[in-house]
C-alpha cells in the first residue's frame, strides 16, 4: 500500500445555496433534497475490493493528477446509496415537488419526466444508474428501477428526458435554456466530464481542510489512490470525504462522505463497472416512443415560469439583489436569506399544506429559541436549516448549535 502522505491544500471554497423551488412555502425541505441531489451528482463511486501496490504519491500530486486528467469519454454502471437520516423521500418528497409543480405551472402540473424534480429522488435510498459521456456535449444518465427506467440525454443543443413508467417525455433545445434567461448545457443534475466533477468536489479543499493520501483501493476493477479530505473546523456535520482516484488517468471513481456524528456514510456512490473507451453514438440518440406525452421546455416556461419569476422577484425585493448572505467560511459556511415577505413556516393549521408534507416537516423539525427569537431547525445527517418565525433561513452543513449561534449573531 502507498504510504500515508499529507499536504495542506489552498483553493477557493465555493458554497452554493440549494436551489429555490417554485413553492416557496416548502423551501426548507425541498432545499435539503436539492443539496443532497447535487452532492450525489459530484463524483461517481463504488465499494472497493483489494489494496494494490502503487508508487508513492503526495496529496498535492494526486490533486494535480485529477486536475490534469483529460478523460472525457466513459461509460459504466454506478450504484448510489444515500442516507440523510430523514423519512423516505419517495412519497413525502413527492408531496413537496408536486406542490411546486402545481404552483409553477398554473395548477396544471408539470411533466413527470422533468429532470429538475425527477432527479431529487436520488436524495434517498439506493439506486442503480447507467452513465455515459463523450465530451462536454454528449452525456446520458439512466436511473434503473425494478419496473421502469428514467433516462436523461444531452446531445449537442438538445436535452431529452424520458420516464418509461408514465411514458412521458421532456424536451429542451437551444442548449437547454434555463428559466430566467440563463443558458446551461443541460438541466441541473446531468453529469458532465469526470474532470469537471472532480474539480467541483475539491472546491472545499481550502485552508480549513486537511488533505491526505490514505493508501490504495480497487474500484470497478481498476487501481486507485484514496484521497481523504477532513474539515479542521469544529461545528461541521462533515466528518470526512474519501475520493478514490484512478491511478492511471486521474478520474475519480469512488466518493464516500462520512458524517461527523459517525455511523453509516451519508453518501456512498460509485462505479460497479467502467469503460474509458468512446461510447456508441446510439447511446445519445433518442426518439420519443409512440404514444408518449411530450412536454416542450418552452411551453412549460410559458405556462409556469411567470409564477417562478414572481417568486424570484419577491426574493430580490427581500434580499436586495436576491443573493444570500454567507456567514463564516470553509466547511462552516452558512447561507442566510429571507423568505418573500417574511413568510414563516406553515403550521399544522395551514390548509395549503398536504398532510404528508406536514408529517415530513414535523419529523425533521426541532423548536429552538435565542436572541434571534424562535424558529425551527430541520435536521438531516448532513445539511441542517434553521427557519425563524420572522422568515429568515440559515442553511449549512453545520450543527444545530452553529445555526443558532449564527442567527443570534445576525
Amino acid at each position: 500500500m502507498a504510504p500515508n502522505d499529507s499536504a495542506e491544500t489552498n483553493g477557493t471554497a465555493v458554497r452554493r445555496p440549494a436551489g429555490r423551488r417554485k413553492a416557496v412555502r416548502y423551501i426548507v425541505p425541498v432545499a435539503v433534497a436539492g443539496v443532497a441531489a447535487a452532492t450525489i451528482g459530484l463524483v461517481p463511486a463504488l465499494a472497493s475490493s483489494g489494496d494494490p501496490d502503487l508508487p508513492k504519491i503526495t496529496a498535492q500530486e494526486l490533486i494535480e493528477k485529477i486536475a490534469a486528467s483529460d478523460t472525457e469519454q466513459f461509460s459504466g454502471t454506478v450504484k448510489i446509496s444515500t442516507d440523510l437520516g430523514i423519512p423516505s423521500m419517495g412519497g413525502l418528497a413527492g408531496s413537496f415537488l408536486s406542490g411546486a409543480a402545481e404552483d409553477g405551472d398554473g395548477g396544471k402540473g408539470g411533466s413527470s419526466a422533468d429532470p429538475q424534480s425527477k432527479l431529487t429522488e436520488l436524495a434517498s435510498g439506493t439506486h442503480t444508474l447507467r452513465v455515459a459521456a463523450d465530451g462536454p456535449d454528449k452525456q446520458r444518465l439512466s436511473v434503473l428501477d425494478q419496473a421502469s427506467e428514467y433516462s436523461l440525454i444531452h446531445n449537442g443543443d438538445e436535452v431529452w428526458a424520458y420516464d418509461s413508467g408514465s411514458n412521458a417525455v421532456y424536451h429542451a433545445d437551444g442548449k437547454g435554456k434555463a428559466p430566467h434567461g440563463k443558458e446551461q448545457a443541460a438541466p441541473e443534475g446531468v453529469p458532465t466530464t469526470p474532470k469537471a466533477l472532480a474539480e467541483e468536489a475539491l472546491k472545499a479543499a481550502d485552508g480549513t481542510t486537511s488533505v491526505s493520501v490514505d493508501g490504495t483501493a480497487r474500484v470497478a476493477g481498476r487501481d486507485a489512490y484514496r484521497l481523504v479530505l477532513k474539515p479542521e473546523q469544529k461545528g461541521s456535520t462533515v466528518g470526512s470525504i474519501t475520493v478514490a482516484v484512478d491511478a492511471e488517468n486521474g478520474v475519480p471513481l469512488k466518493f464516500t462522505l462520512q458524517p461527523s456524528s459517525g455511523g453509516k456514510a451519508v453518501v456512498d456512490a460509485g462505479f460497479t463497472s467502467v469503460d474509458f473507451g468512446k461510447p456508441a453514438a446510439s447511446s445519445f440518440a433518442f426518439t420519443p416512443p409512440k404514444g408518449a406525452k411530450v412536454t416542450e421546455a418552452d411551453d412549460a416556461k410559458a405556462e409556469g415560469h411567470e409564477k417562478s419569476r414572481g417568486d424570484l422577484g419577491k426574493f430580490k425585493a427581500a434580499e436586495g439583489e436576491g443573493a444570500p448572505k454567507i456567514i463564516g467560511k470553509g466547511w462552516n459556511s452558512i447561507a442566510e436569506f429571507k423568505t418573500p415577505g417574511g413568510a414563516a413556516l406553515p403550521s399544522e393549521a395551514s390548509k395549503d399544506v398536504p398532510a404528508e408534507a406536514q408529517q415530513f416537516l414535523d419529523a425533521l423539525g426541532d423548536k429552538v429559541s435565542g436572541k434571534f427569537g424562535s424558529g425551527t431547525v430541520f435536521k438531516t445527517r448532513l445539511i441542517n436549516a434553521l427557519m425563524t418565525d420572522d422568515g429568515r433561513v440559515y442553511v449549512g452543513a453545520v450543527t444545530k448549535d452553529a445555526l443558532v449561534a449564527a442567527a443570534n449573531a445576525g
